[in-house]
């Protein structure tokens, strides 16, 4: 079974699973070629719920008799292949049928292919569609290997896979034209690899002429869109060029929207300008440049280069002069392309291959990773000068250290460094750092340290696992822990040794803990500047911060780390912002984190810098975690997952999973929680990415204390936090132990937790974690004696104030199960109630659940929500799924809102109408709407 058919197959399962609760309707449209028949064959052979109908013009009149069949026999499948060449009449009874299956709640399923090139008959307007995306990659290369039936090589595959944009058809016709001895890589391919009688056989019968000779506006259209890369084009720039009315009417397989055209199906536009003779292509160029607003602008040297058919020494230099300018406004997607252009007409090997590198510096700022390692290649050949190929190395780190094995980006920054050494210290400077960025994602410090130790630095001697030390000779004074407070022992005599903050004790440095602060950094680190190289001062202030905390010498990182947060906020750069919001972090400032955090996003979407958004993302999840705000960092994760997976961010798109799964842990969602770890822990296993395993395997552990299952938490939880091999990434472990000691104390078993608290305690003391200090006093009365437990739980809700609602109420519920063993009654139903006020608030229904039942237990009923409607009682993930149905939004952009699959929404939605004693979508909208009139508390 092939990637296409596997994949297909599961998107028609969870299609088929929707409709069941969607209102039995879709439209399945797509790019020429996509496989709309074949999907509809795939639902008609998966559909065991009933019969199968498949219909024709010629039968239309047979549909109202299946449809009444269905009302009384039970489900039905109607499917209707390419139903917009039905006439009006039958399109108009499909269309009638359609909103009968919709509105009546008919046990039918309604499948109508349309074709995706044109606009959606006005008889299914309004109908639920379902547009086939191309291929992923990895389908797609399965699919070469079953066409080719035989041996591929594996960068012919890439290639292929890579020409086709994920076209099932485009890809077939394209392994059908190559010999034998072309599929394995013994003879060269032709080029281009997909030409125009490819394209033709695949979309030459959707063009509104015979292939090469469409229109002007058709073919000015597609030269506009094929030298910018973008979907559309400036419909102003496209009409001067061709003369056209502004207002005439456009051919149908055009779409205009805001000033902007563009054809309904890219392929088409792709097959309009192959096809087109070269002589007319060269003359749409012309005309669009000298349309363009700037006769010296980028935008107009890019149609001039397109229209050159000999050498143009001197255009191609201003073409890269223009997009090397950093004064122009020009996006990176743009910079890009004229880039790639000037490449092409450079004079010899040196310069292509500079200008391949600023323009794959440009693709992976514009979020384009498959073009910026195409160009990458090309900028590493034999004529590269090692500068050059210093930086190819640098920006090939940079892609694996987001959507690769993190080791393999080490190494190429380690090479990056050596190379570029001698002649770009700077850019060497970057290279070192991004080494110690992904030794720090693998979860190997000694690996970090040696990538960020200068020359001059004395032997480093790690310990176990994270904790390195060297010996102190000019320490200067640190202000010690206040005795008695955030390191005493419970119980113990008031006063005690004091301790630099961050040096680590003598039991702790036997058994090698991490240094505390780390725990505070971000699950990765910034990727390295994809433009012009940061001062020196700024690489060398934020290495050798870097470098103090990994050491444990926070008085040494303090004032190169504020130095680099500074020097990043008051810049408005996306890359200088990110490394300020890194800074932040290792100083523990959540705030100062999350302002850089806010103005890197910023930054990035108004440059365009797809690459740096979701890593902003990321950042601002993670402080708002770190702040206990999860309702804020589950936001910005499901909009960070998006922005990852658009820019193919793959270990990004991880540790947004892992944030997922942290939030969806604490209200409650296991289903949640489970579906993002393990998407976290698959890229994590592939990629070696430590820290979004341990986030992973934290989520799970939460969950399961959250359930009520504290042996499975603590079992969970007691690798990653106690010293030996399986512990958890040593930046990140730290965080996870208040859940053991949690899980430990009520599974019975407080003294295998007794010896992390001691380790937790040294981080606390460092105040880089707002929650520490309360979370440890937690720890510390869970471990106590009766007689010292008491004290301690209310000091820890007194330092509560910076915790957040969730963790202030962990302490109320923990505190009150105590006292009711006590039989402290009244006291303890203050305490539970409270909890289950600050759990509601929160949204963590299954620790709000506790709550109840320790309340029940001590013979007091739970107050009922205040004027709760019937939304109340569902969970917060079917709430939201609930409200976006309300909206209008069909299952599958749901699913893309919340970053969850479609067949998690349809589950979820499945249990709304059973919780809700609903039938219809019809009917949730009109509860909700209701509710909302009404004022009932959602």
């Amino acid at each position: 079974m092939t990637g296409h058919t596997t994949a297909r197959q599961q998107q028609v399962a969870e299609l088929l699973d929707a409709l069941h609760t969607d209102g039995g309707v879709r439209v399945v449209t797509g790019e020429p070629g996509c496989g709309r028949t074949t999907f509809v064959e795939t639902a008609a052979r998966l559909f065991h719920d009933g019969p199968v109908r498949h219909l024709r013009t010629d039968r239309v009149r047979e549909l109202d008799d299946a449809l009444r069949r269905a009302a009384a026999d039970g489900p039905l499948l109607i499917c209707v292949d390419d139903a917009h060449l039905w006439d009006t009449p039958s399109r108009a009874a499909l269309g009638h049928a359609a909103a009968r299956v919709r509105e009546s709640g008919l046990s039918a399923v309604l499948l109508l292919t349309v074709a995706g090139h044109r606009p959606v008959d006005p008889e299914f307007t309004g109908l639920p569609v379902l547009r086939l995306g191309p291929l992923t990659p990895g389908d797609a290369a399965l699919l070469v290997e079953e066409a080719a039936d035989g041996a591929v090589d594996p960068a012919v595959r890439e290639e292929l896979v890579t020409a086709a944009e994920g076209n099932p058809a485009l890809l077939r016709a394209s392994v059908h034209r190559l010999s034998p001895a072309q599929l394995a890589g013994a003879r060269a391919l032709p080029r281009p690899l997909v030409d125009a009688e490819v394209l033709a056989g695949v979309a030459g019968q959707r063009l509104p002429g015979p292939p090469g000779e469409c229109g002007d506006l058709l073919l000015t259209t597609a030269a506009a869109v094929r030298a910018t890369g973008e979907e559309d084009a400036d419909a102003g720039l496209v009409l001067r060029a061709c003369g056209a009315a502004a207002e005439g009417p456009l051919p149908e397989v055009l779409a205009r929207t805001e000033g902007r055209l563009r054809f309904r199906s890219a392929l088409v536009g792709r097959t309009v300008y192959a096809c087109a003779p070269p002589e007319r292509r060269r003359a749409a160029h012309r005309a669009l440049a000298g349309a363009a607003a700037e006769a010296d602008g980028i935008l107009a040297l890019l149609h001039r280069s397109w229209a050159v058919t000999g050498p143009a020494l001197g255009l191609a230099d201003a073409l890269a002069a223009a997009a090397a300018d950093p004064a122009c406004p020009a996006p990176p997607a743009l910079r890009h392309r004229a880039l790639a252009r000037a490449a092409d007409l450079a004079p010899d090997d040196a310069a292509r291959a500079r200008r391949n590198l600023a323009a794959a510096e440009q693709a992976l700022l514009a979020g384009r990773a498959s073009d910026a390692r195409r160009l990458l290649d090309l900028a590493r050949g034999p004529g590269a000068p090692a500068s050059v190929r210093g930086g190819a190395e640098l920006l090939r780190g940079a892609v694996l250290l987001a959507d690769g094995p993190v080791d393999d980006a080490r190494e190429s920054f380690l090479l990056a460094a050596g190379l570029l050494a001698p002649t770009a210290p700077h850019a060497a400077a970057r290279a070192t750092l991004g080494a110690a960025d992904a030794a720090w994602s693998a979860g190997d410090p000694a690996a970090c340290l040696s990538a960020l130790a200068p020359t001059y630095a004395p032997p480093v001697v790690p310990l176990a696992t994270a904790c390195v030390r060297v010996p102190r000779t000019d320490t200067p004074k640190a202000s010690a822990v206040p005795a008695g407070s955030l390191a005493g022992n419970p119980g113990g005599p008031a006063a005690q040794t004091p301790r630099r903050c961050g040096q680590p004790s003598r039991r702790a440095a036997r058994v090698g803990t991490p240094t505390p602060r780390a725990a505070g950094i971000p699950p990765t680190a910034p990727v390295p500047d994809a433009g012009p190289p940061p001062g020196g001062d700024v690489a060398r202030d934020h290495r050798e911060g870097m470098r103090a905390v990994l050491l444990g010498r926070f008085d040494l990182a303090a004032h190169p780390l504020r130095r680099v947060l500074e020097r990043g906020l008051h810049g408005t750069a996306p890359a200088p912002l990110l490394r300020s919001a890194a800074a932040a972090l290792m100083l523990g400032e959540v705030t100062a984190a999350r302002r850089a955090g806010a103005r890197a996003l910023a930054a990035a979407r108004t440059s365009g810098s797809a690459a740096l958004e979701p890593r902003a993302l990321e950042y601002l999840a993670y402080a708002e975690l770190r702040a206990g705000r999860h309702q804020l960092a589950r936001t910005h994760a499901e909009e960070g997952l998006r922005a990852a997976e658009r820019a193919g961010q793959r270990n990004t798109a991880a540790h947004h999973h892992a944030v997922l799964a942290l939030a969806a842990s604490i209200e409650g969602e296991a289903d949640l929680v489970g579906e993002h770890a393990e998407a976290a822990l698959r890229t994590a296993r592939r990629h070696g990415l430590a820290q979004a395993a341990t986030l992973a395997h934290w989520a799970a552990a939460r969950a399961d204390l959250g359930a009520g299952r504290p042996r499975e938490a603590a079992a969970r939880l007691g690798p990653l936090v106690r010293p030996g091999a399986r512990r958890g990434h040593f930046a990140v472990w730290m965080l996870a132990v208040p859940c053991f000691v949690e899980a430990a104390a009520s599974a019975g078993r407080p003294q295998y937790a007794a010896a992390v608290v001691e380790d937790f305690a040294l981080w606390a003391a460092c105040g880089a974690d707002p929650q520490a200090p309360a979370q440890l006093l937690r720890c510390r009365a869970l471990l106590a004696a009766p007689d010292a437990a008491d004290e301690l739980y209310l000091r820890a809700l007194g330092r509560h104030d910076d915790a957040g609602d969730f963790e202030r109420a962990r302490t109320e519920l923990l505190y009150g199960k105590w006292l009711r063993r006590r039989r402290r009654l009244r006291e303890a139903r203050i305490r539970l109630e409270e909890a289950r006020i600050g759990f509601e608030r929160c949204g963590a229904g299954l620790w709000a659940q506790q709550a109840a039942a320790e309340l029940r237990a001590g013979g007091a009923a739970p107050a009922a929500a205040t004027e709760a409607g019937e939304l109340a009682r569902l969970t917060p993930q079917q709430l939201r799924i609930a409200r976006c149905v309300a909206e209008g939004a069909t299952n599958r952009e749901v699913a893309f809102r919340l970053s969850v699959s479609t067949r998690t929404v349809d589950y979820h939605l499945r249990n709304v109408f059973a919780t809700l004693g609903l039938r219809s979508r019809v009917e949730l909208v009109r509860l909700v709407e209701q509710e909302e009139k009404t004022g009932a508390r959602l």
